[in-house]
């Protein structure tokens, strides 16, 4: 369509439709986090669509020139039965339908609705389709709930003067702590003021980044940087802070008595004392270098820093006429410390998640962190859909409604197990076990079972306690202890000296423990 009218209220229909799939896009309820992520994303996409709507309907308005032009057009002619204006208009919309038969009326709507419909329609297929969502992420960011902070740690610990290296869990703690405070403040500050820390916050400030648009969609995350660039701005503008303060620039010879050292121009170098500075004004290098500078301009300048004899470096504040670039030399590192506590402060829940899940995969055994994975990778199950008007609904919903009133547990068929199984496992008796935080196991097998289990172990590490056959059945955290006091009083050291469990055989069958045999073999007996 040529008409500029016509492509404006166009544009202002498509705008509507837009504010109407984004309203029922956010009013759908999203309890897992998966799809409310999903759902965050696509209100993203909407609002960008919008917003190129309204950039094109401003543009449009702002061209008064063509739109009265086309006022004009559309007015009554000067004589009343002059319809060629009518006919042209005909014709060009009878040629473009002509151009494109098998146009559909209503593509936008029809494209919308296949936007947001689009994830129900992909439940019947047959194929397994990629989620765009999951591929944002790595498998250790957990569609978006954690950080994957590992490659940033590898570099902090690799800064130079950093001084104490830290753990990942300790690294965590580290970042948290700029929900009261910047970030890093532990450094040294010759370790801040380093080049390898400014790539390093600049790699962390990326990565915090691009994890705050892909985790939090509907966030204005560049304003944020905006505002927070400005307000660093004022505060730099009004006074370097004292830890961004370079003392080593300022420590520049600025006497002539030789206290830092002497610059010769015309040598290009520097004298530590006023002794050698003297006896170096009779040499033939000297000479010839004056008698060259003399012929030239201006002598130059010291380029490492100290100011001259005559005291032409030295400002009215007796400061060097170079502290006016040192000042913007470590802006950059202080600019992106400033952005990322910034960022660190609005990802707090997103950190306290990171720690808690590390530390409760740090419990888990291998065989149980290939299960979780193998649990993850598990398409979850589509909502149930309603049955249809006329179906016998409400009668198969009568057929799986079971009468438990036992509250017996279920079976593989998915119904109560008989009573008298029931009481033949024991399924009644409860066991509490205070090292696992009073948590109550039904029935002895689960009892049993539960320590060799990933929580019964977390209790005991935490207790500082071998998880060992010689704690089975210990389930108070007081009789643990008095038991590993009485084994250590006893002599009973095998618990605690895993190589005297280890036993080795000779050439001739015979075996025994590793300090026997190596105590055998010193004499030469094996």
């Amino acid at each position: 369509m040529d008409s500029v009218i016509e492509v404006q209220r166009q544009t202002h229909e498509e705008i509507e439709h837009l504010e109407r799939a984004l309203y029922t896009t956010l009013s759908k309820p999203q309890p897992a986090h998966q799809f409310r992520l999903q759902n965050e994303h696509k209100a993203s996409q909407l609002l960008d669509r919008i917003h190129s709507r309204v950039v094109t309907l401003s543009n449009l308005y702002e061209d008064q020139e063509t739109r009265k032009a086309e006022i004009e057009a559309l007015s009554a002619p000067a004589r009343q039965d002059d319809l060629s204006a009518f006919y042209a208009r005909l014709g060009k919309i009878q040629e473009h339908h002509t151009k494109y038969p098998d146009a559909t009326v209503g593509g936008f709507e029809l494209e919308l609705a296949t936007f947001l419909d689009e994830g129900e329609e992909l439940e019947d297929e047959e194929f397994e389709q990629d989620d765009p969502v999951a591929l944002l992420f790595s498998g250790e960011e957990g569609y978006g709930k954690y950080l994957d902070l590992y490659t940033n740690h590898t570099t902090y610990n690799n800064l130079k003067h950093i001084g104490k290296r830290l753990a990942y869990l300790q690294y965590l703690d580290v970042l948290l702590a700029a929900q009261s405070e910047s970030v890093h403040t532990e450094l040294p500050k010759e370790c801040r003021l380093h080049r390898d820390y400014e790539l390093y916050i600049r790699a962390l400030h990326a990565y915090l980044v691009s994890f705050t648009k892909r985790s939090q969609p509907l966030v204005d995350v560049e304003t944020q940087q905006r505002e927070a660039e400005e307000q660093f701005d004022k505060s730099w503008e009004a006074a370097v802070p004292e830890e961004w303060h370079d003392s080593r620039q300022a420590t520049a010879p600025t006497t002539e008595n030789g206290e830092g050292g002497i610059w010769c121009a015309a040598c290009q170098k520097i004298y530590s004392k006023q002794t050698v500075y003297d006896a170096h004004l009779t040499s033939k290098k000297h000479t010839k270098a004056a008698q060259k500078q003399a012929t030239s301009d201006a002598p130059p300048t010291n380029p490492n820093g100290p100011p001259s004899s005559n005291g032409a470096g030295i400002t009215l504040n007796g400061e060097s006429a170079k502290s006016s670039p040192d000042k913007s030399k470590h802006r950059t590192a202080a600019l992106l410390t400033h952005l990322c506590s910034q960022l660190l402060r609005a990802l707090a829940p997103a950190l306290n998640e990171t720690k808690s899940n590390v530390e409760r995969r740090f419990s888990l055994t291998a065989r149980e962190r290939e299960q979780e994975l193998l649990e993850q990778a598990k398409k979850p199950p589509p909502a149930a859909k309603a049955p249809a008007p006329g179906e016998n609904g409400e009668e198969e919903e009568e057929e799986e409604r079971i009468y438990n009133p036992l509250k017996l547990p279920l079976g593989w068929d998915g119904k109560p197990i008989p009573y008298w199984l029931y009481k033949l496992h024991g399924l009644g008796v409860e066991y509490r076990c205070e090292i696992c935080s009073d948590h109550v196991y039904m029935g002895r097998k689960n009892f049993d079972r539960h320590f060799q289990e990933s929580r019964h172990a977390f209790g005991m590490r935490a207790l500082g306690l071998p998880n060992t056959k010689h704690f089975h059945e210990i389930t108070r955290i007081e009789d643990a202890l008095a038991l590993a006091e009485k084994l250590k009083r006893e002599g009973r050291h095998e618990i605690f000296e895993q190589e005297t469990m280890e036993e080795l055989e000779d050439e001739e069958g015979n075996v025994y423990n590793r300090k026997t045999y190596e105590d055998l073999k010193k004499q030469g007996l094996i």
